[in-house]
């Protein structure tokens, strides 16, 4: 009778059955341990939908509140490239000092740098970022993997996983100094990314093009 009578209250709506929905599923995220299967229809599908909104929204709100922060630490300056350097390469770029490097890298992307070099077998193992003019907001991220120091590059490391090398140009860096470099790895695959670039204004969902300020 009570699942008939939430079923009626339901019926009256769409929007009924997505406040119902949200509400729903925030109460599954909060109890991760139970299996979704086996959970009851919850008791407050009749209750107001003011009711409804607010209590989900407290859901959501605890559950981000319980989130901790990724750990990450300040790159280290392992070399700086030389104006010779830069001739050699024809690059035209002003050196960034190393005591204004402020790259983030967080220890699961060093964990993954490390792993990287013990397969290959080599320690100068790493991966290069380099900012390239392209996509659908300008700007895009390219990552990939090498196992030498370009000439003009900066070769950074994390300050307690080794080794863990990541390689940048002059110019590529003064597009993305105080960002994070991350290794996430979500159901459509893992990779390599660049996050919470303060150059940036707006960017495609893929987070890999990007607008500058």
């Amino acid at each position: 009778m009570a699942v008939t009578s939430a079923l009626t209250w339901l019926s009256r709506s769409s929007q009924c059955w997505r406040q119902a929905t949200s509400a729903y599923l925030s109460t599954l995220a909060f109890h991760p341990h139970i299996p979704m299967l086996r959970c009851r229809m919850p008791s407050y599908v009749s209750l107001p939908p003011r009711r409804i909104n607010r209590l989900a929204g407290t859901r959501i709100r605890l559950l981000s509140s319980q989130v901790p922060p990724i750990p990450a630490s300040r790159a280290v300056v392992q070399k700086s490239p030389t104006p010779q350097e830069l001739e050699e390469a024809e690059m035209e770029a002003d050196l960034i000092p190393e005591d204004e490097v402020q790259l983030m890298l967080t220890d699961r992307a060093a964990q993954q740098l490390k792993l990287i070099s013990s397969r290959e077998g080599n320690s100068h193992a790493a991966i290069r970022i380099s900012v390239e003019s392209g996509g659908c907001h300008g700007f895009q991220y390219k990552i990939e993997l090498t196992t030498q120091r370009g000439a003009g590059d900066y070769h950074l490391i994390h300050p307690g996983v080794q080794p863990s090398n990541l390689y940048i140009d002059p110019i590529s860096l003064s597009m993305i100094n105080g960002s994070t470099v991350d290794f996430a790895t979500e159901l459509i695959g893992s990779s390599f990314r660049v996050v919470d670039n303060p150059h940036a204004k707006g960017g495609c969902g893929c987070g890999v093009s990007w607008e500058m300020k």
